[in-house]
């Protein structure tokens, strides 16, 4: 099992920035993808960015150049740095986590931080 718990989400104008966290604990050695969704009302969860057990990084085209996300494997821990926020980023951020069990692969999901995007 895997437990995930995201925080620093808020409140912040257009062009500001926030930077989110992601504490993984349980069977943390079996992770081996964790990334950030997103889930604005109305719409379906989306990818934000991932990153794997390797190091590769991945983005979503809409926030690519503004987001970066990276990881503290002494802290257990994943970031997603978001600058020059947009409105339309104002979602629900969800913390995510693939992870190996002998030849099953089981997803777990944090329980969310809103994201505000508003003057």
């Amino acid at each position: 099992q895997v437990q995930l718990v995201e925080s620093g989400g808020g409140l912040v104008q257009p062009g500001g920035s926030l930077r989110l966290s992601c504490a993984a604990s349980g069977s943390i050695s079996s992770i081996y993808v964790m990334g950030w969704y997103r889930q604005a009302p109305g719409k379906q969860r989306e990818l934000v960015a991932d990153i794997n057990s390797g190091g590769s990084l991945n983005y979503a085209d809409f926030v690519k150049g503004r987001f970066t996300i990276s990881r503290d494997n002494a802290k257990n821990t994943v970031y997603l740095q978001m600058n020059n926020l947009k409105p339309e980023g104002t979602a629900v951020y969800y913390c995510n986590a693939w992870s190996f069990l002998g030849r099953s692969t089981l997803n777990y999901w944090g329980q969310g931080t809103q994201v505000i995007v508003s003057s």
